[in-house]
């Protein structure tokens, strides 16, 4: 299997300038965010809601946006640092949050509840899709996050299995149940619309415990990156390096997929672009796809509104076709890398 390397250090002057770029991009898509709608609002009517002197009328329309926003936010935040923990815990750069079956849970467990109890609201099916997420993650590692030698090979066809195995059932199950069926198909694309802040309070302990579990993992998969022997020689438990950033991917997936479906790419393309810019040290790459990552979805999400205009596209969708040159410019480096 191709591995990533760790490619040359930068300056922290250059990360503090990208940083600053980053969080200059996110304020620009937070903005779009609010304004972008079946009723388009200006920049400057934006502003006045935001600093209470809109007229009511405008302060509804931008307030409708904000759970839609906020939901972007942490499911970006969420997924790019999911995919970057993967990447460096697996040292394989097509890793995302979906090779531990993540995804897969969340489905069956929501297609399960559903077939069971009927459709229900948005916050329901938040608390739904966890603990399948949780438990499918839980299940890929305990059946291959144990290979000695420090290998990723087990855990990953581990993913894959059960993956498939919960794929197959969520199709039997929805495929036979038609009303299923049409609850499923929604949730299943990947969506931010229709959302509201209790879908992003539920997962928002998920998401910080996540996002802090990578800050301090960090200095760990630096040297992880080394390679096992030698970060074993420069102190770090390579052992407790991976099991810490599989707990962590996999909260971060979880509480993402939970409240706005498996979107795709974004896990894989961030950690990408995170990398071409500030090298391979995971202390600049963390915070940068904090903030890289919630300004990916929050822009995929403003195009999907334009493109079907009066209705819209679903940002899983708009993700996928943004995501796959990222793909393709990875595979390509895996041929290239002796």
């Amino acid at each position: 299997m191709t591995t990533t390397t760790a490619p040359p250090q930068t300056g922290t002057a250059r990360t503090t300038l990208l940083l600053g770029g980053a969080a200059a991009a996110l304020a620009g898509a937070l903005l779009l965010s609010l304004a972008v709608g079946s009723k388009p609002t200006a920049p400057d009517q934006v502003w006045a809601a935001l600093t209470g002197t809109a007229d009511p009328h405008t302060t509804a329309v931008v307030e409708s946006r904000h759970p839609r926003t906020a939901l972007g936010v942490l499911a970006g935040a969420a997924l790019a640092l999911a995919g970057l923990l993967m990447q460096g815990i697996t040292r394989n750069p097509l890793a995302d949050p979906g090779l531990l079956g993540v995804n897969a849970g969340a489905a069956a467990a929501v297609v399960t509840a559903t077939a069971i109890l009927g459709p229900a609201s948005t916050a329901a099916t938040v608390w739904w899709a966890l603990p399948g997420a949780l438990a499918a993650g839980l299940v890929a590692y305990s059946v291959g996050g144990r290979e000695s030698g420090g290998g990723t090979v087990r855990l990953v066809l581990a993913g894959a299995v059960v993956s498939a195995v919960l794929t197959a059932y969520v199709q039997a199950v929805s495929l036979n149940m038609p009303e299923v069926f049409d609850s499923y198909r929604y949730w299943v694309v990947g969506s931010l619309a229709g959302r509201g802040f209790d879908a992003a309070v539920a997962v928002l302990p998920f998401v910080a415990v996540g996002a802090l579990l990578a800050l301090l993992l960090a200095g760990g998969l630096n040297a992880l990156a080394l390679g096992e022997e030698t970060a074993t020689s420069l102190g770090a438990n390579p052992v407790l390096v991976r099991s810490g950033g599989l707990v962590a991917a996999t909260l971060l997936a979880a509480g993402a997929t939970a409240a706005a479906g498996p979107i795709a790419f974004v896990g894989l393309a961030v950690p990408h672009v995170v990398r071409a810019l500030v090298g391979g040290d995971f202390r600049h790459q963390v915070p940068l796809a904090l903030l890289a990552g919630p300004a990916l979805l929050l822009l995929a999400d403003v195009v999907g509104r334009f493109v079907l205009r009066p209705t819209e596209l679903m940002v899983g969708v708009v993700t996928a076709f943004v995501g796959a040159p990222f793909l393709f410019y990875a595979v390509r480096r895996m041929r290239e890398t002796p």
